[in-house]
């Protein structure tokens, strides 16, 4: 039998990246009181993470909680990026509501539609919540008439295109029912919360069932296992059995048993059905496993995941370069650390088929590069290989992954990004103008965004804004042209000169600066033709012992264009790797001795 427990909200919170998810939670802790007094508090509290933070964006779902009006309402923040797709799919199994967070200005972005399309297939009803109104350019009245246009597409139901709209601004601190009266604090968005999202109806008496979510990590606690009890009660001390994706497996004592509460966990003693917790010190559970007694194994249904559409190849690091600031050096280490991240991110799949690499796949060049910049920071060094597409077989067809691509431009240059993405097999799908501005909506196979994002920033003079998600499978859209211009390869390892660079400069985009140390086989340069070309940039002039009758001339050096994780690679080819350090970010030939190449590439 089952109950309906009122004292209690499951909410998730979704939205295109940067649309104001975190920020809103944050408000919502501050005026429910959640926050200790004195207590320091910083901007975007839910992102932990260094990278997170650094980036503005979130990687992985967190979950809290707050009380109003005598009612727990667990909030679960989820990323915005379809990179990190997997973790909104997993969270919406968790709650019983959401809130499409949807900026005034901007609208409906195609993460919005990612987002959405998951939410309306778990049968969710959303609270819209346009955020940003304190902009003075926003459109409250046209964002709701788009977001009921986006249900309608998806196959919304009646119930789900019955939605309650809430007009806030998280920075802000405010909401109201009504864009034109302004409102107060966010209580109009928790009253909407309670009367929205449906309490719990859940069999409170009935043996335990658990599944596992998501993950997290503790300093001192270890692992994480973060979800949601579906039956039953969970009781510390009590004595469970995991059923994994092959059947019940090993028994355990949960010794370690957390609510979420505000930006902390409080330990409990016991929670009932309905109620998202965490669990501490098992290593053994995998996401989508059920904990149950041993005598009443019933396992729920495990999490879908859509598949992985993108692959890079991981191997140790073998450049003259080797060891001199990371501390994680070989195969085995660098497979145990790839191991341990696709056990917490279900997303993440990792294969070995030659004895020294291991081929990682995932949902997109973002999710890939934040895995690469995290093992960076944790002292690996690896070389990485280019992102290729993984290509499926679907009713006999060869299919590609596609992505839905949103470009808002100045009006002055979408004649020369149209030109770039038909060349890439790019498909317009719509074109509205706003002001001096223009959006262009695409759809591009994945592979021909490859480099794309660095040759966009440039022909838009950096005023481009390009947001991108990868709606699915279509059918193989044929070959596409190469990359435009060739690498600058280093001939000898020592340093750059002054002299050798100034003398290359005119003819090529340099990556190093000089009296930098250089090895033979590195990418030093992008030159500005197609081909690669070998220098000498370890050069110093000549010294004589004849006095010119003036002054020499000073070698004036353009400064060195920052190579970046994600532009590295975007740029690199098939034959090239990224020599990723905890000290640099180096482009470098598979193949570095010049006569080496030269024999692979006859053979």
């Amino acid at each position: 039998m089952k109950d309906s427990r009122k004292e209690i909200r499951n909410v998730g919170i979704i939205a295109h990246v940067d649309h104001g998810k975190t920020t809103l939670v944050d408000g919502l802790m501050s005026q429910t009181g959640s926050f200790r007094d004195r207590q320091v508090v910083s901007e975007r509290a839910m992102d932990s993470g260094d990278l997170e933070r650094e980036r503005g964006i979130t990687i992985t779902a967190k979950s809290t909680s707050v009380v109003y009006e005598g009612v727990q309402i667990h909030l679960v923040d989820t990323p915005g990026h379809a990179d990190f797709g997997a973790e909104v799919e997993r969270i919406l199994g968790m709650v019983d509501g959401v809130l499409l967070i949807v900026d005034a200005v901007e609208g409906v972005m195609p993460q919005t539609r990612f987002v959405v399309r998951k939410a309306i297939a778990q049968g969710l009803r959303p609270i819209l919540v346009v955020n940003k109104m304190d902009r003075p350019e926003q459109r409250g009245h046209a964002i709701a008439d788009e977001v009921f246009d986006l249900l309608a597409e998806l196959g919304a139901n009646d119930e789900q295109l019955d939605f309650s709209t809430v007009y806030a601004s998280a920075k802000a601190g405010f909401a109201t029912l009504d864009p034109d009266v302004p409102g107060q604090d966010l209580r109009p968005l928790l009253d909407a919360i309670l009367a929205g999202v449906p309490e719990p109806q859940v069999d409170t008496e009935g043996t335990l069932q658990f599944q596992a979510v998501t993950f997290g990590y503790d300093d001192f606690l270890g692992r994480l296992i973060i979800g949601r009890v579906e039956r039953g009660r969970m009781r510390r001390g009590e004595v469970v059995q995991r059923i994994g994706e092959n059947g019940p497996s090993e028994t355990f004592r949960v010794t370690k048993l957390f609510a979420p509460r505000a930006l902390d966990r409080v330990e409990i003693e016991d929670a009932r059905a309905g109620e998202i917790v965490v669990i501490a010190g098992i290593d053994s559970i995998e996401v989508g496993d059920t904990l149950c007694p041993p005598s009443a194994l019933d396992a729920l249904p495990r999490i879908p995941i859509d598949p992985p559409t993108l692959r890079v190849r991981f191997s140790p690091n073998n450049s003259p370069f080797s060891g001199k600031s990371g501390r994680f050096l070989t195969a085995r280490q660098i497979g145990d650390r790839l191991n341990r991240e696709a056990l917490a991110n279900v997303s993440i799949k990792v294969s070995t088929d030659r004895a020294d690499s291991f081929e990682v796949a995932g949902r997109g060049e973002l999710q890939l590069s934040v895995l690469i910049e995290t093992m960076r920071r944790e002292g690996y060094e690896m070389g990485v290989s280019r992102p290729e597409i993984i290509v499926r077989e679907i009713d006999g067809r060869r299919c590609e992954p596609v992505e839905d691509v949103v470009i808002e431009v100045p009006d002055s240059f979408a004649g020369v990004v149209m030109e770039k993405l038909a060349s890439r097999k790019g498909q317009m799908d719509a074109m509205e103008h706003r002001g001096e501005r223009v959006l262009l909506q695409y759809t591009v196979p994945s592979r021909g965004l490859f480099g794309y994002r660095s040759e966009f920033l440039t022909d838009t003079r950096g005023e481009g804004v390009l947001y991108r998600s990868v709606r699915g499978y279509e059918p193989h859209a044929g070959d596409l042209p190469g990359r435009p211009v060739g690498a600058l390869i280093a001939s000898e390892s020592g340093t750059a000169t002054p002299y050798s660079l100034f003398n290359i400069q005119e003819r090529a985009t340099l990556f190093v600066n000089a009296g930098e140390a250089i090895y033979e086989g590195q990418v030093v340069g992008e030159n500005r033709r197609s081909g690669d070309m070998v220098v000498n940039l370890c050069r110093a002039k000549k010294l004589t012992n004849v006095r010119a009758a003036g002054k020499d001339e000073n070698a004036i050096l353009t400064p060195p264009r920052v190579i970046t994780l994600e532009g590295a690679l975007e740029w690199i080819g098939d034959d090239e790797l990224v020599e990723v350090t905890p000290g640099a970010i180096r482009l470098r030939k598979r193949v570095l001795g010049g006569s080496e190449r030269k024999r692979t590439e006859r053979g």
